[in-house]
């Protein structure tokens, strides 16, 4: 296959700009549905912990199509399998406001999230067309577009939903995302895929690659733990402004999210920071932050402004923990095996989300249980197994580790196909 030179830094600028509005566009509409959830209840008469379904099958949806999806980026050319995709998460967010009955919702959205698999597909690509000496620095440009997706989707689902109703955000996001498949089709280059194996193989290279890449099944950890407090904290965030504590509304959640939304201009620094220590650093920092936020959000049960200003304060820095550990585990991962980056990825945020599904599910089940303590407590139990996972990891004072052997290699060869 003929080669042709990186792109410029101009133009590399504008087009990682565009990839990390890309991520997060799309990735909103796996997170929108938290906010939603009251509304959903009321809507169709059900508890909230049944509404709560919705937006648990939406994440476990999102692993799957990680897991089915993403690998056929290293197989397929990016630009038409990121195009399609993103047309069949528009039908399926449109089947998803025009559902007649929860149950119809709740596959609409399973299917939601199986398709919106395109951040992840734009990450590896991201990281492919810099120098490995600044891998960190696009992974976090993508990352804060990424995570602003994530916190802002809150704040649409709940501000648009309160006004227009529950449909509301699900019909806005069709038309969007319709309108980012158009965008995509035009700006992203034609890169030449990495590998030649079949479908079957891809899965199972990618399971290989969990068994045989101990620094990914680290980072792995490391993540699902840290999301799985992260997204049980949010899930239950709306069960606790809606209750007897603060008696609000969805929109309420949304304002919060917009708070915790300013955290994402802290991913480009993340990722330069990663440049310079390494990941490990960059790690612990994130697993003591989350400690911290875990003990602030406490005091979020006391009510009042009081409770208020310790909910947002708590959740800033959670979020500022989660984005910077992402980072710092998606630049060791995408250094290990270039020509499987997309394999390498799709192993890594399926245990992130899969991590993400279970805390969502245990955070109901700890609101409902223990109240807004047991919620915290989950989350503090769950930066303490992250803590003791990078104290028990093999260190290797004798060697460079394969992140620093990476870092010392020259620029990524970008391909293109006739």
């Amino acid at each position: 296959m003929p080669r042709s030179d990186p792109p410029t830094s101009s133009s590399l600028r504008r087009l990682s700009l565009v990839m990390a509005l890309a991520c997060g566009v799309s990735v909103a509409n796996v997170y929108f549905p938290q906010a939603l959830t009251p509304l959903i209840a009321d809507g169709f008469g059900i508890t909230p912990g049944t509404a709560a379904n919705v937006a648990t099958v939406t994440q476990l949806g999102y692993a799957a199509g990680i897991f089915l999806l993403v690998p056929l980026g290293d197989r397929l050319p990016r630009r038409p399998l990121i195009t399609v995709l993103l047309a069949l998460t528009g039908c399926a967010l449109l089947a998803a406001g025009l559902a007649p009955a929860t149950g119809f919702l709740v596959a609409a959205g399973a299917l939601v999230g199986l398709t919106t698999v395109v951040p992840q597909l734009l990450l590896p690509l991201a990281a492919g067309l810099v120098a490995p000496d600044r891998c960190g620095a696009v992974v976090g440009t993508l990352q804060g577009g990424l995570i602003g997706g994530i916190l802002l989707a809150r704040t649409f689902g709940g501000v648009l939903g309160e006004h227009l109703g529950w449909r509301a955000p699900y019909l806005t996001a069709a038309a969007l995302t319709g309108l980012l498949a158009l965008v995509l089709g035009l700006a992203l280059p034609r890169v030449a895929p990495s590998a030649r194996d079949r479908y079957p193989a891809l899965l199972a290279d990618t399971l290989r690659l969990l068994r045989t890449e101990p620094d990914l099944r680290r980072s792995a950890l490391y993540q699902a733990t840290l999301f799985g407090g992260f997204s049980a904290t949010w899930t239950a965030l709306a069960l606790l402004l809606t209750g007897p504590h603060y008696h609000l509304d969805a929109q309420a959640v949304g304002v919060l999210a917009l708070i915790g939304a300013a955290s994402m201009f802290c991913a480009p620094a993340a990722g330069r920071r990663v440049d310079r220590y390494g990941p490990d650093r960059v790690n612990a920092w994130c697993i003591g932050a989350t400690l911290a936020a875990s003990a602030i959000l406490s005091a979020g049960i006391v009510g009042g402004a009081v409770g208020l200003a310790a909910l947002a304060l708590g959740l800033l820095l959670l979020d500022v923990a989660i984005q910077c550990s992402q980072v710092a585990n998606q630049a060791r991962i995408f250094a290990l095996r270039p020509e499987a980056r997309n394999r390498l990825n799709t192993a890594y945020m399926t245990c992130s989300f899969l991590g993400g599904s279970a805390g969502s599910w245990l955070g109901i089940r700890a609101y409902t249980h223990l109240g807004w303590p047991g919620v915290c407590a989950l989350t503090a139990l769950t930066a303490t197994t992250a803590a003791a996972t990078a104290l028990t990891a093999r260190t290797r004072p004798a060697h460079r580790t394969r992140l620093e052997d990476a870092l010392k290699a020259g620029p990524s060869t970008i391909t293109t196909p006739r």
